[in-house]
């Protein structure tokens, strides 16, 4: 498999990335991963995008933690995204910290690190730099667009924002905007990070200390919600953690204290406090259909002709079958051709990311029906 190692681009380097707040970027630089080859047509290209405390690693070691790329059970040679086919692109979005400018990177205009002085993104500034990432490879139509949670939420933008570039779109337990609850709860975690006195207002990056205790809390309530009640109960139940009774104390007597003790401990080490703040906030103001005077179909108006594809798991109540059937309602309402399944699964939230059969011969038969009507197979 041809994988590249360490691809950046500075792109908006002429024409200043407009914002949805109404700032301007320039330039903006673009941390990616490419699979395979484009083939001689330009119409093999898939782009994947993925979740928020995800990376352009998607089927390569992890340059930090040395693990293998989140999506590698998926993506790669003979797989269901098959590399000998496609050419597959996944790129570091807009805001976060691996290789694309964020609140860690250099401010221009200060020559020092944007901090929280770096302006407020969405959803859709994100799509706009995959594009321009798009154009700078000479790709102008996408085969596949594919993606997960907020990776689905960015599918959802393209169909709005791009349709005309795209064949074919798979959208992974996600939704077209954010409730209550989804901002509630990303609030718990962005004022974590702010009440850890190493946040410094954001400044930390001039200091020795990182807020690591505040971003550790915020992963740490974030991750119960990627999972479900049976899944914690089936994997941890109330095991205690190497004793045999408890301390009457606040150590980690539980197994599970200590699996979500261990699942912040290590994320810090490889994400930024800053863009997990500003990551989240373009999520919460998620909400494609109010940008539509509410009627969710009249955003995707322009992509009848992009075949869909959209799945929900049954125990995912961060994004719960609901609100990806909303979505389904619009596309079948803007004439968009989609298939849909919620697929039974005890993982909750995080089933996207695991082994799942029915998922997995879903999005193969898809792809591969799709692929035909591109003239990628016979």
């Amino acid at each position: 498999m041809n994988t590249s190692a360490c691809n950046s681009a500075s792109l908006f380097t002429e024409s200043p990335l407009e914002l949805d707040s109404g700032a301007t970027l320039s330039p903006v630089n673009v941390g990616f991963e490419t699979y395979g080859e484009l083939n001689e047509d330009r119409s093999n290209a898939v782009l994947i995008c993925h979740a928020l405390t995800g990376d352009q690693y998607v089927a390569s070691n992890h340059p930090i933690t040395g693990k293998p790329g989140w999506w590698e059970r998926i993506v790669g040679p003979g797989k269901l995204v098959d590399t000998n086919k496609y050419f597959v692109i996944c790129s570091n979005v807009l805001g976060s910290c691996l290789g694309t400018t964020g609140p860690k990177e250099i401010n221009p205009a200060t020559e020092k690190p944007w901090g929280i002085d770096f302006p407020v993104i969405t959803i859709r500034d994100m799509v706009k730099v995959q594009a321009a990432l798009l154009d700078h490879l000479g790709v102008d139509t996408l085969f596949a667009l594919i993606g997960g949670s907020m990776g689905g939420m960015q599918v959802l933008e393209w169909l709005t924002t791009f349709p005309e570039r795209l064949h074919s779109a798979i959208a992974l337990a996600t939704a077209a905007r954010h409730t209550a609850q989804n901002i509630a709860l990303h609030e718990v975690g962005r004022q974590s990070v702010m009440a850890d006195p190493n946040w410094n207002g954001g400044r930390y990056y001039e200091t020795e200390t990182k807020p690591d205790k505040g971003l550790s809390v915020a992963r740490m309530t974030a991750h119960i919600t990627y999972l479900s009640e049976d899944a914690l109960t089936r994997k941890f139940g109330r095991n205690l953690q190497s004793r045999d009774a408890v301390t009457f104390g606040f150590d980690a007597d539980f197994q599970v204290e200590s699996y979500l003790r261990y699942q912040g401990s290590t994320f810090v080490d490889r994400f930024d406090a800053n863009s997990y703040l500003y990551i989240t906030r373009a999520m919460d103001y998620l909400d494609i259909a109010g940008r539509h005077d509410g009627r969710l179909a009249d955003a995707f108006k322009n992509a009848s002709h992009v075949r869909c594809c959209v799945i929900s798991f049954s125990t995912d109540w961060l994004y719960p079958t609901a609100e990806n059937k909303r979505i389904v309602h619009a596309l079948n309402a803007a004439g968009v051709p989609v298939s849909f399944a919620e697929i039974e699964s005890p993982h909750g939230h995080d089933a996207f990311l695991l082994e799942e059969p029915e998922m997995d011969q879903m999005i193969e038969g898809f792809i591969s029906a799709a692929a035909k009507a591109r003239g990628l197979s016979s």
